[in-house]
């Protein structure tokens, strides 16, 4: 295993691979609302097999719609460390996908690895909102592959709700890397009463809040306990955006976006911390919340969080000069370090463009660690590396992810502005990661995030489905084999509006 003064430099980045080269649900029409962006791919989550490293697979949206989901979710998978890959689809999800299925739609893919080599993936399923107000009918639905992904076995359905109050959403999945027969699936249940009566998306109402449910396997997917709550938030609160990561001495910690008071004091979306609670016996109970700090992203400040801000023809007219880039806001991202149980998260947040600027005015990538268990958190830094001399609106930075290498690196992906130019027909994106060696490193310290990659080429942005923003997704992939990185992302210079790339990064 190469020791850590062997990452001295950047990690450098493989020509990516686009893994969606082909669209298995391209002879299905679209039903009949929103708009469909045929050809486009968008959210991946990917993973690679502890079991057998050249099994890569990422797994991402196909064909997506404007206003929610997709025609369903598909896997490319390979089997040479990827370097090419093969398209799959899990059955029963959606109309679109083999044997059909209840619902019009799928979204929210992720998939996880357990320790034997079984894949384990979750979506949500779901039909469009009804003209009448309120949620259409939803679903968190399991789908295993014991083939490494080339082949699903028929979905088993978590939790479903038909009552237009109820929406299940931003879900993941773990798979216990210490015990292959346990999988954790996680997820914000929003109660919305007053949906029908209100135009925004997730609108101040009485009644209104997002509890977290969980549900589990002990027998490797063959069966799953009855999903329940586990974090009841009361009202006009919500979760987003969790995620369980497992440390080696088996806690399980679930991190998520706390939105802890929807005040209309605060334009309608309140104090946003990164929280997590912990169990100590596979999920069976669960402790009360513990936040690491606050979120602060732009969308605490303006609308959107990452806005295209030059007078281009926005998909919503009104919006041109300030058109939204739908990323990663509120959703926290996070990992573990396998040897020591050390945890990391990353989110956006706007309080660094403050210290240099004096105001809040764009987003970076902030970056906080423990190092003992969760009992204590460093103070967030910033770990981007978009220049300041960049212009203000070019700095923008958004969707982070993080992973920790086998040999304790750890790295942080994000996509920012800087190659854009003053061309205003195109809004210039490029992938990036940096890194840090907690072995010779003080990864709480800022100057140690000195090492940058460029993940592929520039693209222009504009060219991506618009689904309330031009959108690539709410989350990237990035996994690690061995001491290297595979990053999944999302770039508009494939096939489609948008195509899921994969790329290497080796030390």
């Amino acid at each position: 295993m190469p020791s850590a003064a062997a990452h001295a430099g950047p990690l450098t980045a493989s020509l990516p691979v686009e893994a969606s080269a082909t669209n298995p649900l391209d002879g299905c029409p679209p039903d009949a609302s929103g708009v469909n962006f045929p050809g486009s791919e968008v959210e991946p989550w990917l993973e690679v097999n502890p079991d057998n490293a050249d099994n890569v697979v990422t797994f991402y949206q196909q064909d997506r719609y404007s206003d929610g989901g997709s025609k369903g979710n598909v896997a490319a998978v390979s089997f040479n460390g990827g370097l090419t890959f093969v398209r799959t689809v899990p059955p029963e999800l959606a109309r679109c996908t083999p044997g059909g299925g209840p619902f019009e739609r799928a979204t929210d893919p992720w998939i996880s690895f357990g320790p034997d080599g079984d894949l384990h993936s979750m979506s949500l399923v779901l039909d469009p909102d009804p003209p009448s107000g309120g949620f259409g009918d939803n679903a968190m639905v399991y789908n295993r592959s014991t083939t490494g992904g080339l082949t699903w076995e028929a979905p088993i359905v978590l939790r479903a709700d038909t009552d237009p109050n109820f929406l299940n959403d931003k879900n993941s999945m773990t798979a216990d890397p210490n015990d292959p027969d346990f999988v954790y699936a996680v997820w914000d249940r929003v109660h919305d009463p007053s949906r029908a009566q209100h135009a925004t998306e997730n609108p101040i109402g009485r009644g209104f809040k997002g509890p977290i449910w969980f549900a589990r396997t002990i027998n490797g997917g063959d069966s799953w306990e009855p999903a329940r709550k586990i974090y009841e938030t009361g009202a006009n609160k919500q979760t987003i955006g969790n995620q369980i990561v497992v440390r080696p001495q088996g806690e399980l910690f679930d991190f998520f976006g706390d939105i802890v008071n929807r005040s209309r004091r605060r334009g309608g979306i309140g104090p946003v911390l990164v929280s997590f609670i912990v169990s100590t016996d596979r999920g069976a109970h669960w402790s009360k919340p513990r936040s690491i700090d606050d979120q602060l992203p732009m969308s605490l400040f303006r609308a959107d969080s990452t806005i295209d801000t030059e007078q281009f023809p926005c998909p919503e007219p009104a919006l041109t000069g300030r058109c939204p880039i739908r990323g990663g806001d509120l959703i926290p991202e996070v990992a573990v370090n396998g040897s020591n149980g050390n945890l990391y998260a990353v989110w956006m947040d706007a309080r660094f463009s403050f210290f240099t600027t004096g105001a809040f005015r764009y987003d970076s990538i902030a970056y906080s660690q423990s190092t003992n268990g969760g009992a204590s958190w460093s103070a967030p830094i910033q770990v981007n590396l978009t220049p300041n001399s960049e212009p203000i609106n070019d700095r923008q930075a958004f969707t982070p992810s993080v992973d920790v290498g086998a040999d304790g690196t750890v790295t942080v992906s994000y996509y920012d502005f800087r190659d854009n130019t003053p061309d205003p027909t195109t809004l210039l994106t490029r992938h990036f990661a940096s890194h840090c060696h907690p072995a010779t490193e003080n990864c709480a310290d800022p100057v140690s995030w000195n090492e940058e990659t460029e993940i592929g080429p520039a693209f222009n942005i504009r060219e991506a489905a618009f689904a309330r923003g031009y959108f690539l997704g709410d989350y990237m992939g990035l996994d690690h084999d061995g001491a290297e990185y595979l990053s999944g992302f999302g770039s508009t210079l494939g096939g489609g509006p948008s195509s899921i790339f994969v790329s290497r990064l080796t030390p």
